[in-house]
């Protein structure tokens, strides 16, 4: 069991220089409010369950082995993890959610924990050969943070191709030389950074192929995050469904069965189960959508298709219906134009 309190300070700018007004980071204590929910609104929590325990592992072997003083000359891990795959998914979500659990399942561990959110944008200059320079910058405010051995610390960089793009493709004059610069830069920070037992980089990226394959090769967890299942979409529309129950937007409040219950009871339809088998087809007819584009769809389905500011669940059902037809109908316009 682990007790806990939530930080409700919104989060504070990290800039490089005093007399900048761009903000090269977001800064977070942990556990905190904005953070509490996404460890468990992301689209496959059978899934997330299983990697939060996977990286509460890594993290609890980075520090065991630290403690232990092994070698990292003759084991290497270098505390970065990257996740991969399309956009929408919710890998920055997952990012956050996890580190916000491992703050609190390591509280005995460390006094307290900060995550740091990376604009990379922010890192690039408008003067050549600068951009190298506030990427070490930014690392060395990281590194302020981490000298605090009490401190558990978060870095995510989220779309870290911006920051590690291949440097073959700057040699063969398809990016800036000054890109070069900004990957040698973030790979020595990394290489420095690494030796440090209470710091964990998390990276995210939606195009794998354009990331530098040294820093890929850095990574000790890559894991790909992919497209929400049929039955990840089902506990999507039941937690929404069930948020708007709460708010009184779908009333009265009926009761909704879990894929779970549905099983149990062969999924045959009765009364009890009609309005949970047409919400699990529904969440058939929606593969294929990110996940992103899923939670879009009950605040499409009552801004287009409600015929009144309340609905009942049948009602409800059936504007989602029209609200999933349509996006799919989107898509297909886009990707014809494409």
């Amino acid at each position: 069991i682990h007790i806990f309190s939530l930080n409700d300070d919104s989060p504070s700018m990290l800039a490089l220089e005093e007399e900048e007004e761009l903000s090269a980071a977001n800064h977070w204590l942990l556990p905190c409010c904005i953070f509490f929910t996404l460890a468990y609104i992301t689209h496959n929590m059978t899934f997330v369950f299983t990697l939060s325990l996977q990286l509460l592992d890594y993290v609890s072997t980075t520090i065991f082995f630290s403690d232990r003083n092994v070698d990292s000359n003759l084991i290497a891990w270098n505390r970065v993890v990257l996740l991969h795959g399309p956009p929408g998914t919710g890998k920055t979500s997952l990012c956050k959610g996890l580190a916000q659990k491992l703050s609190i399942r390591l509280s005995g561990r460390y006094a307290h924990s900060q995550f740091v959110e990376i604009n990379s944008h922010s890192l690039f200059s408008k003067w050549f050969s600068e951009s190298g320079k506030l990427v070490t910058k930014m690392f060395q405010k990281i590194q302020e943070l981490i000298d605090d051995k009490d401190a558990l610390v978060f870095v995510l960089i989220d779309e870290v191709e911006s920051l590690t793009a291949s440097r073959s493709a700057a040699q063969a004059g398809t990016e800036p030389s000054d890109a070069i610069r900004v990957v040698n830069s973030v790979l020595t920070q990394l290489d420095q950074i690494k030796r440090h037992p209470n710091v964990v980089i998390l990276t995210t990226s939606n195009v794998t192929e354009k990331i530098d394959l040294a820093f890929v090769d850095r990574a000790d967890i890559k894991q790909y995050i992919g497209p929400p299942s049929a039955s990840a979409i089902f506990h999507i529309y039941l937690s929404c469904l069930e948020e708007l129950m709460k708010r009184h937007i779908i009333y009265p409040r009926q009761q909704l069965l879990s894929l779970e219950e549905l099983g149990t009871m062969n999924f045959m339809e009765s009364d009890v189960t009609r309005l949970s088998l047409t919400l699990r087809n529904l969440a058939q007819r929606s593969v294929g959508l990110s996940g992103r584009a899923l939670r879009k769809i009950p605040f499409l389905a009552h801004a287009l298709y409600g015929k009144s500011s309340t609905l009942t669940v049948e009602g409800f059902l059936k504007a989602m219906e029209r609200a999933v037809d349509k996006q799919r109908q989107e898509q297909a316009s886009l990707v014809n134009c494409v």
